[in-house]
């Protein structure tokens, strides 16, 4: 006899409550196995699979593609013990569950192939009570399940062009795609977008509203909503300063091109900067640090996590290099590259954007010189680079060009002194005109 069970959105960890539905990976019928990816969903850290803990047949799925869910909904039901096709019944140790519901941390098993089931469908559970699933004719569509479980998702070339075409209100079934096989691109959804009005410019103001007829309405959820409480909160929390100086980096510039012309993996500028401020908070633990409100203490950390700012298509986003003051400029250059990659991509963990304790802001990357950024919560402080160009500079006492850039530091006030955040700062700034300066700390 099979048993009817329901699995319910898991604790996500990290203070996230919610996720929104970017795929469903299976339909209702099919057949999936213990720790099988069921679902792709996008939380307010990163866009993640979420592994089933049972195995058996879906007997049904809640809520469509682009629909918010709060940690603890219903998901799937899955019918465990349930025959298929008249075959054996699918293997009962499902019921146990595997425990492994930890989203963004994979699965303990591959995932097996799925098939689809012909046989009766049990309606939907309506309770985590395991109940015998009674056998019911096969209907057009179950209750809680919506119609696009039989017609199949569109081919669409990633979660981000769903997302694009959802929060304009486009129906991607009407689109003919330009990629192969008639996979949607971006361009595609751009294209129609352009002769469309999006719904947010279509949407009247709430009563008391002062926006104009015509304006546009931007949810602040996902990425941008996460990004929006961190930073509120971080300038209500954080008292902070900045200071800023300019260096010479021009014989950081010759070092690295020395590096990279004598073979092997190139290295980054980044993961050189990324060198300097671990060996500068080594000498300046104080900035590598958070405060405990609650305790009214400072704790510094013994480990340099660093994160680093990137930009992608959902947002503002900072992964996190893990013992980045263990790592050479050759594993440095690597996670980067890894981190950087996989937030293009959407394919960031929450424990790839989480644990930080300090933050590498490489705003030059944007053309601009300066910035005083906030600093990233509940972290102390934040190193900011700008961009390296040419410039007039008094070198060994006679006007040259050379490659300048400006450093700033914006540090919380709490844990340090302008001392030693002057103190850090010029040590940076020394690394960067004289490379050499390391050498103490290798």
């Amino acid at each position: 006899m099979a048993q009817v069970l329901e699995f319910k959105l898991p604790d996500l960890g990290e203070g996230l409550t919610e996720a929104e539905i970017v795929r469903w990976l299976v339909q209702v019928g099919d057949v999936v196995a213990v720790d099988q990816p069921v679902v792709e969903v996008e939380t307010a850290k990163a866009m993640v699979e979420v592994p089933c803990p049972y195995g058996g047949v879906v007997t049904a799925r809640f809520g469509e593609e682009g629909t918010e869910l709060p940690v603890g909904a219903p998901l799937i039901t899955v019918a465990v013990g349930a025959p298929a096709s008249g075959g054996p019944d699918v293997p009962a140790k499902g019921a146990e569950g595997s425990g492994n519901v930890l989203v963004g941390y994979g699965t303990s098993e591959a995932p097996a192939r799925r098939r689809r089931v012909r046989s009766a469908r049990p309606e939907p559970a309506a309770s985590v009570t395991v109940a015998a699933a009674p056998a019911a004719p096969a209907a057009p569509v179950l209750p809680g399940v919506p119609a696009e479980a039989s017609a199949g998702p569109v081919p669409v070339i990633s979660p981000l062009v769903r997302r694009l075409a959802r929060e304009n209100n486009l129906d991607l079934r009407e689109l003919t795609g330009s990629g192969p096989e008639g996979l949607i691109l971006r361009a595609d959804v751009e294209n129609a977008l352009r002769g469309a009005v999006p719904r947010e410019q279509a949407a009247q103001p709430s009563p008391g509203s002062s926006a104009p007829a015509g304006s546009r309405r931007i949810p602040l959820k996902g990425v941008r909503g996460a990004v929006a409480d961190k930073l509120s909160r971080s300038r209500r929390e954080i008292p902070d300063a900045t200071c800023w100086v300019d260096a010479d980096a021009t014989e950081l510039m010759r070092a690295r091109a020395t590096m990279n012309a004598s073979g092997g993996p190139k290295i980054s500028l980044v993961a050189l900067l990324a060198r300097i401020c671990t060996a500068a908070l080594a000498r300046f633990p104080e900035l590598n640090s958070t405060v405990d409100l609650a305790a009214r203490e400072v704790v510094q950390f013994d480990h340099v996590h660093l994160g680093f700012a990137a930009q992608t298509e959902r947002g503002l986003v900072v992964p996190v290099v893990r013992d980045a003051h263990a790592r050479d400029a050759e594993g440095l250059t690597a996670e980067f590259a890894r981190l950087t990659e996989s937030a293009r991509d959407g394919r960031l963990t929450p424990a790839d954007l989480t644990g930080g304790t300090f933050t590498l802001n490489n705003y030059g990357v944007f053309g601009v010189d300066g910035s005083t950024p906030i600093i990233n919560h509940p972290e102390a402080a934040m190193l900011g680079v700008g961009r390296i160009i040419p410039k007039p500079w008094v070198h060994e006492g006679e006007l040259a060009v050379r490659q300048v850039v400006q450093l700033s530091l914006t540090f919380d006030h709490r844990v340090c002194d302008g001392g030693t955040a002057g103190g850090f700062l010029r040590y940076v700034a020394d690394c960067v005109e004289q490379p050499a300066v390391l050498l103490r700390t290798l």
